[in-house]
This record gives structure tokens, C-alpha cells and sequence, in this order.
């Protein structure tokens, strides 16, 4: 099946030197760039991190200290990949929980404002656990009907980002309408569109504002408790905090009653995208 697509797809996948958005960096950054037109580019590339691989992750990767030392920063890259990603949609195996934001987070420490907010996101874990509930392994098993193991190496990026992409297309072919009739199967709920802002809203599993979950989606309320209601009908959305003190209450009100709140967050040990996110509100709510 060729994947529908009105602007280029990047599949993606990282390696990296731990799990913390806030002090862990990129060692492999790996990429398939699928066009409209169906044209493939891939690319694969090893990075210097800037700090020593923990042992457990050389194991786990088999990328040492010694295979990034000579390799460019993040930052050396970082103008080259965003030139190559504007304009694009994104797509990966768990990567709207982690392989975004921390990609996001590896822009704006190399001084380049990358605004995924612009590009639909679309997780295919996020649509295997929605449909199967199971891991990538299991998922290239299922959809491709072989082992990963027998055709790929495990723990790299380049590896992981093919099996990424045949996972998606090997999911567009199974679910579609005519292919859940034959097997008997109820289609409610099981037919995905060949279609990016389908996959991406259906990849989607929580209401973050930000990637790290800070400032979170929530339903606008009246004095009175109900839920205010836009020219359609729907409830209309608000940022809010998702965290201490201030936790459930709107953003903009707290700019407003307690802005020392936003200094105490760009001096805090907070993802550079939370900080982001929180500067834009503040910029938006001064201009009304």
C-alpha cells in the first residue's frame, strides 16, 4: 500500500544516552523522508552526545564512546535536520512519548525553534496498543509475518526505523474496511484511514500541551461550573497546569495572579519545550 500523503512523511527512531529529557542526549538519529510522489530517502547518522554512553546503553546499543567521539553534535546537525523536517508530518514507534520531545528538546538547546505543533504526529505503538496492545517485536511479527530478530539487529535506530515503517504500512494494509469484512471481524473501531490527520489524531493518547505533560487540555468552565461551548457546539479548550500548586488551574489566570510562577519555571529544571510552551502562552496573553 502506498501511504497517502499530502506533505513528506519522516519516519523516525533515536538512541540515546538515557531516558531524561531534561540531561540525556542523542547518540543515533535514523530517518526514512517518504514524499507524495513515493520517493524514499534515508538517512542514518551517529552523534556525539557530548557526555560518556552509560555502560548498560553501549550493551543495549552496541554504539561506544569511542564510534561517537569523531561524530558531529546534535548542534553541528542541528541546522541541516531542521531544513530537512520543516514542512514534514512525523512518524515513529513510541515517539510521541519520547522520540519527539526529546527531539524537540535537542533543537531548542541548539538554538533553533522547531515547532512540532505544526506537524501531525503519528505514533505506530500508539495505534498497535489502541488495536492489539502488544510491543514492536510483536507488532513486525503480527503485521509482517516474520521475526524481527531474523531480519533486523536489535537496539539500533536504523534498524528500528525500517521495522517502524513496514509496521505502519503492514497496519494500513490490515485494518482497512474490506480486510476486517473478510476476516470476520467487527469494523467499528478497526478501519484506519490512509490519512495523515486521521492517523495522527488516532496515534494521540493524552491531552499535553507541552511534550513533557506539564500543561495539559482541559474543558473551559463558566462561574457555574458548566462547560463553555464554541460556535459548533463543543466544549472549548484551555491550557492548564498539570502539577503543583497551581495544578487544574488555567495558565492565563496564573500569569496573571502569580507571575513570578513563570519566572520560578524558567529558572526550574523543566524541558526547554515546557518553557517554550509557557513563553508562548505568556506572549499571547499580553497581547489581548
Amino acid at each position: 500500500m502506498k501511504l497517502n500523503l499530502q506533505k513528506p512523511l519522516v519516519i523516525f527512531d533515536l538512541e540515546t544516552t538515557g531516558l531524561d529529557l531534561v540531561k540525556d542526549r542523542v547518540i543515533q538519529l535514523s530517518y526514512i523522508k517518504v514524499y507524495p510522489d513515493g520517493r524514499e530517502e534515508r538517512v542514518n547518522k551517529l552523534i556525539n552526545p557530548e557526555k560518556p554512553i552509560p555502560v548498560e546503553v553501549q550493551a543495549l546499543t552496541g554504539i561506544t564512546d569511542d564510534m561517537v567521539k569523531d561524530q558531529p553534535t546534535f548542534k553541528q546537525l542541528a541546522t541541516t535536520l531542521s531544513n530537512a523536517f520543516t514542512g514534514c508530518d512525523f512518524a515513529g514507534f513510541n515517539s510521541n512519548h519520547f522520540d519527539v520531545p526529546l527531539l524537540a528538546e535537542e533543537f531548542l538547546r541548539a538554538g533553533i525553534d522547531f515547532d512540532f505543533s505544526k506537524c501531525r504526529l503519528i505514533d505506530a505503538q500508539s495505534i498497535f496498543h489502541k488495536l492489539e496492545r502488544r510491543n514492536l517485536a510483536a507488532a513486525y511479527k503480527f503485521y509482517c509475518g516474520r521475526r524481527m530478530e531474523d531480519d533486523f539487529e536489535a537496539h539500533r535506530a536504523d534498524q528500528d526505523t525500517e521495522a517502524t515503517y513496514r509496521v505502519l504500512m503492514g497496519e494500513l494494509d490490515m485494518y482497512t474496511l474490506e480486510r476486517q469484512q473478510e476476516l470476520g471481524e467487527n469494523p467499528e473501531g478497526r478501519v484506519l484511514k490512509n490519512d495523515m490527520q486521521f492517523l495522527s489524531e488516532f496515534s494521540r493518547q493524552n491531552n499535553n500541551v507541552d511534550f513533557a505533560g506539564r500543561i495539559v487540555w482541559a474543558e473551559q468552565k463558566d462561574k457555574a461550573g458548566n462547560p463553555v461551548l464554541d460556535a459548533e457546539g463543543n466544549p472549548k479548550m484551555i491550557e492548564v497546569f498539570n502539577f503543583g500548586k497551581h495544578k487544574g488551574v488555567p495558565v492565563a489566570d496564573v500569569l496573571r495572579f502569580d507571575p513570578g510562577y513563570y519566572s520560578w519555571i524558567l529558572g526550574g529544571d523543566f524541558t526547554y519545550n515546557t518553557k517554550q510552551v509557557l513563553t508562548r502562552i505568556r506572549l499571547r496573553e499580553s497581547q489581548r
